[in-house]
């Protein structure tokens, strides 16, 4: 019988009613998946030979009215804190499952980074055009990048650079209902794929790749 990793009611999470309710459902239903999966990428990170990984598994520790609307693990080389940083994550809205590298407004270097990823814009425009980019984590929808173009690309590097909450988001999207169909085999694979095309991208942000 085929074990699925994601299963409808991790989705369905994010449609339970109160903070105390959803929590609870996060923490028995989502989380362990999470800790699965931050142990196996941490070490594929570290892996990559730039720094050592670590997972971070969202807490929302910070709430205490409205419950969280989505819900991830995040990866990045430091034990405490990530947002700071560069990071990967994997997560989870009710619509879809996300899978990205995330330069979020806490960085201290989102000019520099803007400017990196700008001298090398073919790393972004040379990733399959389904992959998603976003300026802004705390929303749902992203673009493709066949649709946004060289264009839309170079608008969302520029707003980094000038907007002091910009932020850039680039991955992967999978719907719901194609999540939940994968095996636990079949999607550590998609995964594994798109962080391995993502590491590229990740290393002009770090300025391992220099380009003049």
């Amino acid at each position: 019988m085929v074990s699925h990793f994601w299963k409808k009611d991790d989705f369905d999470v994010f449609l339970i009613e109160g903070l105390e309710h959803r929590m609870e459902a996060l923490q028995n239903r989502i989380q362990p998946k999470f800790k699965t999966l931050g142990t196996h990428f941490a070490d594929r990170f570290s892996a990559h030979g730039t720094d050592e990984f670590f997972p971070h598994v969202a807490k929302h520790a910070r709430r205490t009215v409205n419950p969280p609307k989505d819900s991830w693990v995040a990866f990045a080389p430091a034990k405490r804190g990530y947002k700071a940083l560069p990071h990967f994550q994997v997560g989870l809205w009710g619509t879809h499952l996300f899978i990205i590298l995330a330069v979020i407004y806490e960085n201290p270097d989102k000019k520099g980074i803007a400017e990196r990823l700008d001298k090398n814009l073919d790393i972004l425009s040379s990733l399959p055009g389904t992959y998603i980019v976003s300026g802004d984590h705390m929303k749902p929808d992203a673009v493709t990048i066949e649709e946004t173009g060289a264009a839309g690309l170079g608008q969302l590097l520029e707003r980094l650079q000038t907007v002091k909450k910009a932020e850039f988001l680039v991955g992967r999207h999978l719907l719901r209902e194609d999540a939940v169909e994968l095996s636990n085999e079949e999607f550590m694979a998609f995964a594994e794929e798109t962080f391995d095309q993502l590491l590229p991208v990740y290393d002009v942000v770090i300025n391992k790749i220099r380009k003049a």
